[in-house]
């Protein structure tokens, strides 16, 4: 799986390139993105592609993130679909991760805690 890094100001901001992240991918996904974690504490996710995730997609979220804190760094979530914010909402995924709007916001929200 091909994964989209842009460096913003000392953060990582990863484009997820599907439209669904499922049992089918979410492997993939992990494999994958697993050196930027390594490389970079600050990481975005931008899900604006993504319809739809199953647990095994939310599991490989969740994963980064634990990836992350155990390391100091942290993990937000931005441009999420109506679809997918209901269903992050429904299993109370919202109370874990830090989620915004767009981009911008999410990667000044890493520059404001760093400030």
């Amino acid at each position: 799986m091909e994964i989209p890094i842009e460096k913003v100001g000392g953060v990582a901001v990863a484009t997820v390139p599907v439209d669904e992240l499922d049992a089918s991918n979410s492997g993939e996904f992990k494999r994958d993105i697993g050196p930027v974690l390594q490389l970079q504490p600050r990481v975005v996710f931008d899900l604006g592609q993504l319809r739809f995730v199953d647990s095994s997609g939310l599991g490989a979220m969740l994963s980064c993130l634990r990836q992350l804190t155990a390391k100091g760094g942290d993990l937000k979530l931005c441009s999420m679909s109506k679809q997918v914010r209901a269903l992050f909402e429904l299993v109370r995924m919202h109370r874990i991760f830090e989620i915004y709007n767009t981009r911008q916001d999410a990667v000044q929200a890493f520059q404001q805690q760093h400030a």
